[in-house]
């Protein structure tokens, strides 16, 4: 589907103009809504203080209680990296504030479901019942599963950041800002800011209890490059408050503070810690975490995350890289198929304005990734189905959605509409997930269509590509690239930035199996590298394109220089 080309509009904002900002960044900022110095200003001083967070008080009490009586506290992560970075920070943070007995436990997928599932629960006291076990990204919509838990005699803690049902878990505790009537001001905490700000609640409850008399009280800023990691990868909209996480944890990494697992991972990703960006945690470190939950069992991400021990670390993260290796080789050959099935509905006619898509033998740890590699060729909802396990009669989606669509809203119409028919489901406005029985497909793709069909704005469906502008011909250069490099964070609803231009292909060559390196000419005559990843479909283009491009900094065999990223481009 080819995009339309939008371009951002910007606003006059004279402040940025003499901010002694590169005036392209200068733009950039003003299009993307900053007004004033302070929206720019990245300090942890400028972090929201915890005291409009609701259910703090119960909670901090609680692990008062729990570390002073040196009880036995799980905490119960997710399959995802949010859920794993959460859990890590909870695990790190409880133990540097005092906590002895803290472990972690994760659902395995295919065993346990999502959550806190009656399931898991009976496996969790199969080995003993703790005293205390804490939830961290999941937990709001698991009624079942904390009913389960607290019958065993365990107390629950739940801290989640998902829209919560109409009836809550009958947890001792909950902590999530966007339960109803919550005062906090930002709602797009992930599960691990969620996490990090009930630990700083409970240092300052501890402070006021007279806990650090006599010592110097634990630094949890040592847990922000987890923080930062989480936040990225769940594509939580990167608000001020999460930029000012993700850009203390990326301070961390780069000064060579990370932990020996983020440092880890980073090494055998093959990036530099030094230059580490929020662009780098979403599509080189979080991957390599989440490819643990989704084709083997997380608590290999979480054991690297935990781990303290640099040699033990890098046996962790080669092994996550394995695993990645091949989840990727899997989600090609699935994306290839929903492709072909795509093709097919284009040839019975125009697109449904939701797909769902399922096939046999897809996998229901990648099903996700499906979703959104299919959502970005049709740019509309998309449900992708798989097996819940070998031989189950029980299917799971993973959807993504697009902007102006509210996925979990939309699910739960019709779930009222048709009771029964969904099992479970939970999520966000742009991710969502469920279950329903694989006899009830076809009934589910008919009525869902239907809906959709009745809800969604055909225009919300038109496929766009956004542009911050043109950039003349001396603007494209090396200082360009780093001002734009070290603007971000960028990330959701924070875009990195681009920009849109004409040029004559000089020279095209493959790179790898997939990607084209070009040379491209300006209409000044200037020549400009540039790579589009995975752009080859058997021919290499020619003659005037326009293109949708990032200038990236580029170090090859140590000499650095602007090189281009095309997002897109099409003839001219």
């Amino acid at each position: 589907m080819k995009p339309t080309l939008r371009r951002r509009e910007v606003p006059d904002v004279p402040l940025l103009a003499d901010a002694a900002l590169h005036p392209v960044l200068a733009r950039v900022y003003a299009a993307r809504g900053v007004q004033t110095r302070d929206q720019l200003d990245l300090r942890l001083s400028r972090l929201l203080t915890p005291s409009a967070l609701g259910g703090l008080d119960r909670a901090c009490a609680l692990l008062r209680e729990a570390i002073a009586g040196d009880a036995r506290i799980l905490v119960v992560g997710d399959f995802d990296c949010d859920g794993a970075t959460g859990a890590a920070v909870a695990y790190r943070g409880l133990r540097l504030l005092g906590a002895r007995r803290v472990d972690v436990r994760v659902p395995n997928r295919a065993v346990h479901g999502y959550g806190l599932t009656p399931a898991l629960v009976a496996d969790i006291v199969a080995d003993g019942v703790p005293d205390l076990l804490i939830t961290v990204d999941s937990g709001i919509a698991c009624v079942p599963g904390v009913r389960a838990a607290k019958q065993a005699g365990c107390r629950v803690l739940v801290t989640d950041h998902h829209l919560p049902p109409e009836v809550l878990p009958e947890a001792d505790a909950i902590v999530n800002p966007n339960l109803r009537g919550d005062g906090f001001p930002s709602k797009a905490l992930a599960g691990v800011g969620v996490m990090f700000y009930l630990l700083l609640a409970l240092r300052a409850s501890m402070r006021e209890a007279g806990a650090f008399a006599g010592r110097s009280e634990p630094d949890l800023s040592c847990l922000l490059d987890l923080v930062a990691l989480g936040t990225v990868a769940d594509l939580v909209a990167l608000d001020h408050n999460n930029r000012v996480l993700v850009a203390a944890g990326l301070k961390r990494i780069r000064a060579g503070l990370a932990s020996a697992g983020i440092a880890a991972l980073i090494e055998v990703s093959k990036r530099r810690a030094g230059e580490l960006s929020a662009t780098d945690l979403g599509f080189s470190i979080g991957p390599r975490v989440n490819a643990a939950g989704r084709l083997e069992d997380m608590q290999i991400g979480v054991a690297c995350l935990c781990c303290d021990d640099p040699a033990q670390a890098r046996e962790w993260a080669a092994r996550l890289d394995v695993i990645n290796a091949e989840r990727r080789g899997l989600q090609q050959d699935m994306v290839d198929q929903a492709e072909l099935a795509v093709a097919r509905l284009h040839l019975d006619g125009d697109l449904p304005p939701v797909l769902c898509l399922q096939e046999p033998d897809w996998h229901a740890g990648v099903v996700g990734l499906v979703a959104s590699k299919i959502k970005e060729r049709v740019h509309r909802p998309v449900f992708a189905f798989a097996a819940a396990g070998e031989g189950s009669s029980e299917l799971k989606a993973s959807a993504r959605s697009v902007a102006g669509v509210h996925l979990r809203d939309l699910i739960a119409e019709l779930d009222m509409r048709e009771p029964g028919l969904i099992q479970r489901f939970g999520g966000h406005a742009m991710a969502a997930g469920l279950s329903l029985d694989a006899a009830d497909f076809g009934r589910f793709r008919t009525a869902m269509t239907a809906l959709a069909a009745e809800r969604i704005d055909p225009g919300v469906l038109a496929a766009e590509i956004w542009s911050d502008g043109e950039l003349t011909a001396g603007d494209i250069d090396l200082a360009l690239a780093e001002a734009l490099r070290d603007g971000g964070p960028w990330g959701q609803a924070f875009p990195e930035p681009q920009f849109d231009g004409r040029f004559e292909i000089a020279s095209a060559r493959v790179v790898g199996e997939r990607h084209v390196a070009m040379k491209l000419q300006d209409h000044s005559g200037r020549i400009l590298d540039a790579i589009a990843f995975g752009a080859f479909d058997g021919r290499l283009p020619t003659g005037r394109i326009r293109a949708v491009f990032q200038p990236i900094v580029d170090d090859w065999r140590g000499e650095r220089r602007a090189k281009l990223l095309l997002r897109h481009f099409e003839p001219d």
